[in-house]
């Protein structure tokens, strides 16, 4: 019954985008496109705070939480997107939610052992849902699941050309390249925010984001040294790359992603300077390879959802084809 209601489901839906630096290239037409709520990076490891205050607006973020008719839809689901979430709740309408955020909350999921209650109590109620299915790096429970890899990357050939994927963007191109090059034995591929065109430093190539060529860098690399994001570890570990992740400064989320990450054995380091040049290397000299197994479970998910959608009564028993809304964090 579910996959027909899947492959039919996909006729009768609307897409939401909120963010103000979305670097998604969607495949499908966007009926909402919000600018919501969001951080931005700075140059030093971690959030910018003044540019966060700057961007963000509280009165446009409650004009759009007002306007968007989340009451014309029968099943709303949430990417832990707040304008959404927060349309449903001051109208009492359920949301469901499907997101890394809502296993990170979860009370199984690994945690920092510096305690940051205040990023707990933001991530609990950035974008509140009745009902949570989540996603983490090792399934933890019947309601988190391993992450959903993307055709792109299930599909494409690894070919070991013995660089390192590096994607840090939370630092200054000047930082990154000032800390690997002093490992001057390996190539290193950095893909840069800041960066508007190629150009190299020695062992080092500074190359803009772009979605295709960072796919085809990361499949063809030794190792990835990322942010303790949760898409691009993800990728790396289901390649069978070595990784090494830098959790983000001030961000508890990411914080829970390294405490889940060094668990399963993988190098974590705490900042991006020559302090960490010798754990650096030590992790270039190292084979270790930590083993996921992270099926295609993308069916299962929808399938999951649906039955809590249905047992909650948010969707009739007798209405196989709601007309739901997906939303998306930019």
């Amino acid at each position: 019954m579910f996959k027909k209601y899947y492959a039919r489901a996909k006729r009768f839906h609307s897409f939401l985008l909120s963010g103000q630096h979305s670097e998604l290239n969607l495949p499908f037409a966007v009926k909402y496109r919000l600018q919501g709520f969001g951080f931005f990076f700075g140059q030093n490891g971690g959030i910018d705070l003044k540019k966060t205050w700057r961007k963000n607006s509280l009165s446009r973020f409650f004009r759009e939480v007002i306007k968007l008719p989340v009451q014309e839809y029968d099943l709303v689901i949430s990417d832990f997107e707040p304008v959404s979430a927060w349309a449903c709740r001051i109208t009492g309408k359920p949301c469901m939610g499907m997101s890394h955020q809502s296993a990170v909350i979860d009370a199984e999921a690994p945690v920092p052992d510096a305690g940051d209650w205040w990023g707990r109590v933001i991530l609990k109620h950035y974008a509140p849902v009745a009902e949570n299915l989540g996603f983490h790096f090792r399934r933890l429970n019947g309601h988190i699941f391993t992450p959903v890899i993307r055709k792109s990357i299930r599909d494409i050939v690894c070919v070991n050309q013995g660089h390192y994927t590096v994607y840090l963007p939370a630092y200054s191109d000047l930082t990154i390249i000032s800390v690997l090059s002093e490992i001057r034995d390996v190539k290193w591929q950095v893909f840069s925010k800041n960066s508007k065109a190629r150009y190299s430093f020695n062992n080092i190539i500074v190359r803009p984001v772009e979605s295709d060529a960072f796919v085809k860098s990361l499949a063809n690399s030794v190792g990835v040294l990322c942010n303790a994001g949760f898409e691009t570890p993800s990728e790396a570990l289901y390649l069978r790359k070595k990784l090494c992740v830098i959790p983000m400064k001030h961000q508890y989320e990411q914080a829970c992603n390294a405490a889940m990450l060094s668990e399963m054995g993988v190098t974590v380091l705490q900042n991006l300077s020559s302090g960490v040049v010798p754990h650096l290397q030590n992790w270039v000299t190292s084979s270790k390879v930590i083993p996921v197994n992270y099926p295609d479970n993308v069916l299962l998910v929808v399938e999951k959802m649906m039955e809590m959608a249905q047992a909650r009564e948010m969707v009739s028993q007798k209405r196989l084809i709601p007309r739901l809304v997906g939303v998306m964090g930019g």
